[in-house]
């Protein structure tokens, strides 16, 4: 090789590389907008075979695709109820009507020349991928406002290292998760935005749309006014980002009242944008707006009236609604033990297994260790130091969320990856400009952060390969715990698919009575009704599930009566059901799933070359009920 023309390359990739870098730190987002087409059009080749089959995985994914058909099909516009889940009555949905918007409008226009199945089918699956470029283009931001450079190339790309945080943006995730991540994210941008006025704007805005889609994220957006408020009391001229905040958050919220609230939320709820929060949202704007025009001229004057401020607006909401302020569900106590404590994302990271720990803490301990970098990097630079120190403080509360609720672990991902981007940015620049030592540091950093970005995949065979090196093999399962937990995953796939459930469809339409967490997807992929869904303004429906299949069998057809049920579908080995053959052994399903099939329930022949995982019975409220010893044993359908 000719070593003579080396420093000639070097110069000429060198030449290129400022041009190149040059170019994307003025077309930063435009480069994230093609990136963001690019990953979209990959994402949709991938789940192709999800898309084809609507693979609605989550219940309120599936509610969300009923509820948007059911409002072009000509359901009003304020009215949310979900008419085939028990009805007549049907079951009152907390939600708003703005994540249908983008969702109805993509069925709209495919539906203008392809069937109306695939149209509809090709909305989910481009619709949950939107709000991806906001996100983008907010940590974008970010990087840009603290580390300069092309270092928001790391930081926009990085979600997709955040296997729990980018799951809510995946096709057919039609919820309205990443919506509000995504508005997180942009009011965090606005929090730290040089430009006062338009931070104070964005952050306002964000947080009002993020509030009137649903509630999940007030604590993130109660942590962001106060560190807007805190902001203000220690730098001189903050007010002019808390004023348009303020103005901004109240005048948002009121106008997504009006336009989005449901006619059930305009009752005094506690779950939804209602006109609870519109009040207390505007009691505390009009808190801010007050401060920012006292002329205060030192930091002790403006904590101690920020303080009698805050204090007059916690007053004010626990006077007139102190329930809004220790629980928004409102649910019974025994609604909470046999329903809500068995949801896995509401329970703490501390008692999931590690094989969903390792992977989902990854990124926020790197995001930990990029932050103290950060914030010493800083030391000197005031403004920075404070942004920084924003960034770490929503980081580190979104981090501690995990030991309350598992349901916190995408947020506490996507806020973590502005340091954790900054300190893989930070290591390539030295990787390129360190002397010799601090090069090999830095490639070994480097190393690391690679463990961390694919930490999901790599958890599996680093483990094995500990056990190997120690000498602890895992212990193995007994026999019939793998088997009834190969039996679960099955039922649980199997009996959600859409070719077994739309077998139904060969009967007239009817309500059947189903576990909870089916009745939403029975809806979506049927035209029969459902009993019930996991929707906790609904909780007497719920109990009334829960005692039918906890308790005796005669017990069964009066609730069964009571919701004018006419099939009764039951899948063995599906998850919901074994919680109550565990907590009822004795109960009406468990002796389902011994065979214990009362005369009074008669399987009804379905015409279809499958083998359905489930078996379908028709209720007769004519014959009496036989005694328990007479119960007839017919083996269940696997």
């Amino acid at each position: 090789m000719n070593l003579q023309g080396w420093p000639a390359v070097r110069s000429r990739a060198a030449f290129l590389a400022g041009k190149f870098s040059a170019y994307a730190d003025r077309h930063w987002k435009w480069l994230t907008l093609l990136l963001w087409i690019a990953l979209m059009a990959g994402f949709l080749v991938v789940r192709w075979p999800q898309i084809h089959w609507l693979t609605l995985s989550d219940t309120d994914d599936n509610i969300r695709f009923v509820q948007v058909k059911d409002w072009l099909a000509g359901q009003g516009w304020y009215d949310l109820r979900q008419y085939r889940l028990d009805p007549p009555a049907g079951f009152n949905i907390h939600w708003s009507r703005l994540v249908d918007l983008p969702i109805a409008g993509l069925m709209l226009f495919f539906r203008a020349f392809l069937d109306q199945g695939l149209a509809d089918r090709l909305a989910c699956g481009i619709a949950p991928m939107i709000p991806i470029l906001p996100l983008m283009l907010g940590l974008g931001f970010i990087a840009r406002r603290l580390a300069g450079g092309n270092s928001w190339i790391l930081a926009a790309a990085a979600p997709f290292a955040a296997q729990m945080g980018i799951s809510m943006f995946m096709p057919m995730r039609i919820d309205h998760h990443g919506w509000q991540l995504a508005l997180t994210v942009l009011m965090l941008a606005g929090l730290i935005d040089r430009n006062w006025l338009r931070g104070g704007i964005v952050a306002g805005v964000s947080s009002a749309l993020s509030i009137a889609i649903g509630m999940e994220m007030i604590v993130y957006l109660a942590a962001g006014g106060a560190l807007i408020a805190l902001r203000w009391v220690f730098k001189d001229g903050a007010a002019r980002r808390m004023l348009p905040y303020a103005l901004s958050l109240t005048g948002a919220t009121s106008l997504c009242f009006l336009v989005f609230a449901s006619h059930a939320n305009r009752q005094m709820v506690c779950d939804a944008i209602s006109p609870i929060w519109v009040a207390i949202f505007a009691a505390a704007s009009a808190g801010m707006v007050l401060l920012a025009l006292l002329p205060l001229r030192n930091w002790p004057a403006r904590l101690g009236a920020g303080i009698l401020v805050g204090a007059a607006v916690a007053a004010f909401a626990w006077l007139n609604w102190p329930q809004c302020l220790s629980g928004a569900y409102q649910i019974s106590p025994e609604l909470q033990k046999l329903w809500l404590a068995n949801i896995r994302e509401a329970k703490p990271i501390s008692v999931q297994p590690w094989s969903l720990i390792v992977p989902l803490m990854a990124i926020p301990v790197a995001g930990v260790i990029g932050l103290v970098w950060a914030l010493w990097d800083s030391r000197r630079d005031g403004d920075r130091l404070w942004a920084w120190a924003t960034v770490g403080l929503m980081m580190l509360f979104s981090t501690a969320l995990l030991f309350w609720q598992l349901r916190a672990g995408p947020a506490a991902q996507l806020l973590a990856i502005p340091p954790a981007a900054w300190a893989a940015y930070r290591l390539l620049c030295l990787i390129g400009t360190g002397r010799p030592l601090v090069r090999g540091l830095a490639l070994l950093g480097t190393a690391l952060v690679a463990v961390v970005v694919f930490a999901t995949p790599l958890y599996p065979q680093m483990n094995a390969l500990w056990a190997r090196a120690t000498g602890e093999a895992p212990k193995p399962q007994k026999p019939a715990v793998a088997t009834r937990k190969a039996a679960i995953n099955k039922a649980n796939g199997r009996c959600r698919t859409l070719p077994v459930l739309e077998v139904l469809n060969q009967l007239p339409p009817a309500t059947i009575f189903t576990m909870v967490d089916l009745g939403p997807r029975l809806i979506a992929t049927t035209h029969h009704s459902a009993v019930a869904g996991p929707y906790h303004r609904n909780g007497a429906v719920i109990l009334d599930m829960h005692h039918a299949y906890d308790g005796p069998a005669d017990a069964f057809r009066p609730i069964a009566a009571k919701h004018h049920a006419t099939y009764l579908l039951v899948c063995p080995g599906f998850p919901e059901g074994t919680i109550y053959q565990s907590r009822s052994p004795r109960g009406f399903y468990a002796g389902l799933m011994r065979g214990e099939v009362p005369d009074w329930l008669h399987p009804v022949p379905l015409r279809t070359g499958l083998t359905l995982p489930y078996t379908l019975y028709r209720i007769d409220y004519g014959r009496r009920p036989s005694s328990a010893s007479g119960d007839e044993k017919v083996p269940q359908q696997r």
